[in-house]
């Protein structure tokens, strides 16, 4: 996969921009604030059709302006594919692949996946759950580009839920019929996204728990999903094949918590509740690992991920890195970079070229970035 051309008009700070890459390597350089982070998102919404800052599509466009456009032109498998993102809101985004609207999400993001791996990522671990969760989503979808389509449904019905549950005014002696059949499609939907999130997991922690003893070598890397319908499950073993099991639990948690649920007006069990803990020779690394450690664990989640989109679609995914070296150490620095292979477009922002090997800078190609134009250098 190789992202040949790129084009912004009124996003972030970018009125009108247009970028072509020649080069696997790609390193865009400038001062803090100059807007080397906006061409990395740009590249990550259109592999994901959401942003990894901005919580709404409204923030992504240029002050003053309406709307912004989003396009690039990529090759995959050999073939050239065209691809443009028109966002105007409240109206939905309009999609098009080779000029053809594409209605489905799906549709659109299976033409390009990418890893993105940013400092933010680095406070994945002491984050809230919200942000694991995004995290895990996002990734998911590089690989499954349904499954965004399955969790906004999960999403949409929960919404309807607790709507209906306002209604209800906390009032236990109502009807319950409709709320239901509210529960009936939200475990239904809810058990899918879990499924999918545990299969997940199941994969990707094979790959980064080698990666992690790699670097740390004498330390083991696990994974737990953290259910509000199932009691913690290790993510060392294939527990996902098991949907009706899910299915079975979420419709008996429902039914237990459906009179809190009444009285709160509100969904406190499923899907949208759930976590993710990581554990370095069975202690909870949130609560006991060092920053390094972290940064270690962090690191590996995104090597894997890298490689399992590989594996799964036979294509390597763009690697976008923002300002992520500096945070790094030496070991770490080197590993990352001799981990990514020639065969990986990698585009990366950093203030300088400092942390960089001189062998890595063969046949790099460099932009400048200073007061909204890029200038290659």
């Amino acid at each position: 996969m190789f992202i040949k051309k790129l084009g912004i008009k009124n996003f972030r700070n970018y009125a009108d921009l247009e970028v072509e890459f020649n080069s696997n390597k790609i390193l865009f350089i400038g001062k803090n604030a100059q807007g080397k982070t906006n061409i990395l998102e740009a590249v990550y919404y259109l592999s994901a059709l959401d942003s990894l800052r901005a919580k709404t599509d409204a923030e992504l466009i240029k002050w003053g302006e309406d709307s912004c456009l989003l396009k690039a032109d990529i090759r995959k498998f050999d073939i050239d594919v065209e691809l443009e993102v028109f966002i105007n809101p409240p109206n939905r985004k309009k999609l098009k692949v080779n000029g053809i609207s594409k209605n489905k999400s799906s549709e659109f993001i299976s033409n390009i996946s990418a890893v993105c791996f940013t400092v933010n990522d680095l406070l994945l671990l002491r984050g809230s759950p919200d942000d694991r969760r995004k995290w895990l989503d996002l990734a998911i979808s590089q690989i499954f580009p349904a499954y965004l389509e399955r969790l906004n449904k999960y999403n949409k019905v929960r919404t309807q839920k607790n709507n209906y549950l306002k209604e209800l005014k906390g009032n236990l002696n109502s009807d319950t019929a409709m709320l239901d059949i509210w529960n009936e499609q939200l475990a239904i939907t809810g058990s899918n996204v879990i499924y999918i999130r545990l299969n997940f997991l199941y994969e990707l922690q094979k790959l980064a728990k080698e990666k992690h003893k790699h670097i740390s070598s004498d330390e083991n890397l696990t994974i737990s999903y953290n259910s509000s319908i199932l009691s913690d499950i290790d993510c060392s073993n294939k527990y996902g094949n098991n949907i009706e099991y899910i299915l079975e639990n979420f419709k008996n948690k429902l039914e237990e918590k459906k009179p809190e649920e009444i009285i709160r007006a509100q969904s406190i069990v499923g899907a949208h509740r759930d976590d993710v803990s990581f554990f370095i020779n069975a202690f909870e690394a949130k609560k006991y690992a060092s920053q390094g450690q972290q940064r270690t664990i962090v690191l590996s989640l995104k090597l894997g991920e890298l490689e399992l989109i590989k594996d799964k679609i036979n294509t390597n995914a763009v690697l976008l890195l923002d300002d992520v070296l500096a945070e790094l150490d030496d070991v770490r620095q080197n590993f990352l970079l001799d981990a990514i292979g020639t065969e990986t477009q990698t585009i990366i922002t950093s203030v300088d070229t400092l942390h960089f090997r001189d062998e890595y800078l063969n046949n790099v190609e460099i932009f400048d970035i200073k007061n909204n134009t890029i200038t290659k250098k």
